[in-house]
C-alpha cells in the first residue's frame, strides 16, 4: 500500500507540473505491478491516459483505455467510455486567417523603412481607427438547416435518458417458509417510459393479490409468507415479461440445499440470472438484494459486483452475460433446540423431586407398630 502512495504521489505531481514525459517513464514500468481488478490499477491507468493524451500519444492512451474497458465494474467501464469518446474526438484544425504571421525580409531598404516611421507618424496623430472601409459582413439570422439539426438532438436525447431506470429487487431469507420478495423500479431522471407502463398493467393482471405501489416515477411490488417455490415462480414470471417488452429472452435459475446437523442447518444457495439477450442498454441499473438471517459466506471472492456485509449481498448485475452467485450461511433449529430445553428442565425436576424425597424431612415420625 506504501508503494502505491508513493508511486500515486510522484505521478499526480509530475502531472499536476505538466511533466507528461517523466509521468509516463516512470509509470510504464510499475504499472503491471498493479492489476486492473484493483481500484489502484483503474487509477494508475487513469493517470496513464491522461499524460499520453497530454503529449499526443492517443494510440497508447486507446490500448490501456481498452483495458479498463474489460473491467468487471460498471463506473470503471462508463469512464473508459468516456474517456474513448474523448480520445477519439477529431482534432479541430484552425483556419490560416486565424493566425497572424510575421515574417522576417532582410531585403528592406532604408528606404523602406523611413515610409514605414512616416506612416506611423500619422497614425499617432489620428485620434481614432477609422472601420468604416473595412468590409464585415452581414448579420444573418440562423437558417433552417440549423434548427433541424437541433430538433435531431433533441430526439436521439429521449431515447437516450429513457435508459435512466433503475431495477431492484430485494429477496429476504431471514425465514426459511416465509420469504419476502420486493421489486422496485425508479426512473432516475424522467417520469415512467411506455414500456414501464406496459410492465406494471401486465403485473396487476398477472398479481391481483400482491402489494402493488404505483406513484409518479416509482412502482413496487412486493410478495409476502411464500415458500422457495413460489418465489422462483413469481421471479420466472417477472423476469420473463420484462424480457418479452425489452425483446428479448431471460432466465433466472435458484438451487438451494440445506444440511442438519442437530442444533444446527447450513443452507446453500446458488443463483444464475441469464442476461445476455440484454445489451446496450446505457444507464440501466440493475441490483438485486439478498437478506439472510446470519453472516454469509460466498464461494466465489473474486467478484467485484459484489457487496456484502452482515446480513445483506448487493448483487450489480451486468448486461449481456450469465450472471452468478454462491453462498451460504447457518441457521439455529429452534424447533430441535426448544424440545430438548423442555425435556432437560423436565429431567432436571425429576431428579431433584426424587431425590428430595430420598433425604426425607426433619419432621418427627409416628411410632411403628
Amino acid at each position: 500500500m506504501k508503494a502505491y502512495e508513493q508511486v500515486l504521489e510522484t505521478v499526480e505531481l509530475a502531472l499536476a507540473k505538466g511533466e507528461y514525459h517523466y509521468c509516463i517513464e516512470f509509470l510504464l514500468p510499475q504499472i503491471e505491478s498493479f492489476p486492473l481488478s484493483s481500484k489502484e490499477g483503474v487509477n494508475l491507468r487513469t493517470i496513464l491516459i491522461t499524460a499520453l493524451c497530454g503529449i499526443n500519444k492517443k494510440k497508447e492512451a486507446k490500448r490501456f483505455c481498452k483495458e479498463l474497458l474489460k473491467s468487471y465494474d460498471n463506473k470503471t467501464r462508463e469512464n473508459a467510455k468516456y474517456l474513448m469518446e474523448i480520445i477519439d474526438s477529431p482534432e479541430i484544425k484552425k483556419p490560416e486567417n486565424w493566425n497572424v504571421q510575421f515574417e522576417s525580409d532582410t531585403s528592406l531598404n532604408q528606404k523602406s523603412l523611413n515610409s514605414l516611421r512616416k506612416k506611423r507618424k500619422v497614425l499617432e496623430k489620428k485620434k481614432f481607427i477609422n472601420v468604416t472601409e473595412t468590409p464585415t459582413g452581414e448579420t444573418k439570422s440562423f437558417q433552417k438547416g440549423f434548427s433541424l439539426i437541433i430538433f435531431f438532438i433533441l430526439l436521439l436525447l429521449i431515447p437516450l435518458l429513457s435508459g435512466c431506470v433503475k431495477v431492484e429487487d430485494t429477496l429476504d431469507l431471514s425465514e426459511f417458509n416465509s420469504i419476502t420478495n420486493n421489486l422496485v423500479i425508479e426512473s432516475k431522471y424522467l417520469k415512467k417510459f411506455p414500456w414501464q407502463l406496459k410492465f406494471e398493467e401486465k403485473m396487476n393482471d398477472i398479481f391481483p393479490n400482491a402489494e402493488i405501489e404505483q406513484e409518479e416515477s416509482t412502482f413496487s411490488l412486493k410478495h409476502k409468507n411464500l415458500n422457495l417455490e413460489d418465489i422462483k415462480q413469481v421471479l420466472k414470471i417477472t423476469q420473463n415479461t420484462a424480457g418479452e417488452l425489452a425483446g428479448g429472452s431471460t432466465n433466472i435459475e435458484i438451487n438451494a440445499t440445506q444440511k442438519n446437523f442437530i442444533f444446527f442447518k447450513k443452507y446453500f444457495y446458488r443463483l444464475d440470472m441469464d442476461l445476455n439477450s440484454v445489451q446496450g442498454i446505457d444507464n440501466l441499473e440493475l441490483i438485486f438484494k439478498i437478506i439472510h438471517p446470519n453472516k454469509a459466506t460466498l464461494t466465489s471472492k473474486n467478484n467485484s459486483n459484489l457487496e456484502i456485509t452482515k446480513n445483506l449481498i448487493i448483487w450489480n448485475l451486468n448486461q449481456g452475460q450469465m450472471n452468478s452467485l454462491e453462498f451460504s450461511f447457518w441457521s439455529i433449529n429452534k424447533l430441535l433446540i426448544g424440545i430438548s430445553t423442555i425435556l432437560i428442565i423436565t429431567i432436571l425436576a425429576y431428579l431433584l423431586r426424587f431425590y428430595r424425597f430420598k433425604l426425607g424431612t426433619d419432621l418427627p415420625q409416628l411410632p411403628s407398630k
